[in-house]
């Protein structure tokens, strides 16, 4: 069973909409083994055009698990207050790797 991780990237263009949303989140998150590894934090661009929208980065035990989380009728009444306040960028899901001592240089 390998971890999967959410990267959420959005912009957002009514703070006070959007906080009816983070408000809402994080119960919805741990009911199905996640948890937040990053939350709005700064984010710092060491490459390419600079990153100024909000960040969030979440771990779940399976990306079944990231499924089942947006599917939930809670997590989907909160989602109204995110996408009514913001315009999505990105929400990406990737499974964390077996290998991190030593990874394939080839991958």
């Amino acid at each position: 069973m390998l971890p999967a991780y959410v990267v959420a990237m959005m912009n957002i263009h009514d703070p006070e909409t959007y906080r009816k949303y983070t408000d809402k989140t994080p119960p919805t998150v741990k009911k199905h083994g996640g948890k937040f590894l990053t939350r709005g934090e700064k984010v710092t661009t060491l490459e390419g055009k600079p990153y100024t929208d909000r960040m969030v980065i979440l771990e779940f035990p399976t990306t079944k698990h990231v499924k089942e989380w947006l599917k939930d009728p809670e997590y989907q009444a909160a989602a109204k207050y995110r996408k009514e306040s913001s315009t999505m960028g990105r929400l990406l899901v990737q499974e964390g790797g077996t290998n991190t001592d030593n990874p394939d240089p080839k991958l």
